[in-house]
Order: structure tokens, then C-alpha cells, then sequence
């Protein structure tokens, strides 16, 4: 295990909730699918639009996928912005969080797009 403060044990694709949800081995409400990115429903919406973003290969965290695969973040970030305007009109909020201590439960990347009703700052 790490000792870096934003950090968490590693986990191996093959147990990685989301690399297994990309397979298709669990089931979710697919959003849509591109060529480097998967778009799905979260289980626990926090807003009328709640999707999640994440890379078809396994990144743990924001900081990695821009240093591994700068494409596939612009990508990740685009598909987000299309789906708050087909599905709320535009506005929303990319959050990506980064280690445990901030809400990260899922150590593959993943950009919640949250749209559809106001929300305030500072979040949590």
C-alpha cells in the first residue's frame, strides 16, 4: 500500500469495478460508448443528471490519465458535455475526485457529470 496521502491500495483491473462494468461482465445503464470512454447512469444519482465517465482502459486517477492518455481525457470531458446539453441543456458540473480522503471509492477515473437543477459552492 502507498503511503502518499491521495492515495489508495492498488487494485488490478481484473477486480476493478468499473474495468468490469466496461466489459460488460456487471450491469449498467449505458449512457453511451465511445472510442476510448463509457458513459453510464450512477446507482446513487445527486442530481436529475448524474452520469458517470470513465476510460475503457484502467486509470486510477485523474493526475494518471492525463500523464497516460491525454486523448482519452479530452475525450472523457467532451462525452460529458454532450450529455448535460442533450440532457439538461448545457449547464453542469465535472467532478472528478482524487484519493480517498476527497470521495474517491472507485480507484478507476471517473468524471461524475451532474445537470438538471442548481448546485452550490463551496460543494460538500
Amino acid at each position: 500500500m502507498s503511503t502518499d496521502p491521495i492515495s489508495a491500495p492498488d487494485v488490478a483491473p481484473a477486480d476493478c469495478l468499473f474495468c468490469r462494468i466496461v466489459a460488460g461482465e456487471i450491469p449498467a445503464s449505458v449512457v453511451e460508448r465511445g472510442e476510448r470512454v463509457l458513459a453510464f447512469r450512477d446507482i446513487d444519482p445527486k442530481a436529475p443528471t448524474h452520469v458517470l465517465v470513465v476510460p475503457l482502459e484502467h486509470h486510477r486517477d485523474v493526475t494518471a490519465i492525463a500523464a497516460a492518455d491525454p486523448a482519452a481525457l479530452a475525450e472523457l470531458v467532451a462525452l460529458g458535455s454532450r450529455i448535460a446539453a442533450a440532457e439538461a441543456g448545457g449547464p453542469y458540473r465535472l467532478v472528478f475526485n482524487t484519493g480517498a480522503e476527497v470521495g474517491q471509492s472507485v480507484f478507476h477515473v471517473h468524471g461524475h457529470v451532474l445537470a438538471g437543477r442548481s448546485f452550490t459552492w463551496p460543494p460538500g
